[in-house]
């Protein structure tokens, strides 16, 4: 079992990735035991461009994350952002997480 300070090391493990690459959006993800939420932050500007959450979709929640990623893509590339930078935060990529990446990426988006 992780402990809080094994995810906070993930955490900057990840981010220290990111800041790399700043020139990109960020595509941030937030997963809770019943809802995920994806929000594109340009981190020049520190404003938050978009954000779409599972709260209006039905089905499981596999189901709805695939539907989150979808959207944040589609809506993402009628704002003219193709390319993103992804953080998963101090989640691994399984489930829940890579099902809503793999989606934004079948959709269109370069990450």
């Amino acid at each position: 079992m992780l402990t809080k300070n094994n995810k906070l090391k993930r955490q900057q493990r990840v981010r220290s990735h990111i800041k790399a690459v700043s020139n990109r959006p960020r595509l941030s993800i937030y997963r809770s035991n019943a809802h995920i939420t994806a929000s594109l932050i340009n981190d020049a500007t520190h404003q938050t461009l978009l954000t779409v959450t599972d709260k209006n979709y039905k089905g499981t929640k596999s189901e709805r994350s695939q539907a989150v990623g979808e959207m944040i893509a589609k809506d993402a590339l009628k704002l003219g952002i193709k390319q993103v930078v992804f953080d998963r935060g101090k989640y691994r990529y399984h489930g829940r997480v890579k099902l809503l990446a793999d989606s934004a990426r079948s959709v269109g988006l370069d990450f």
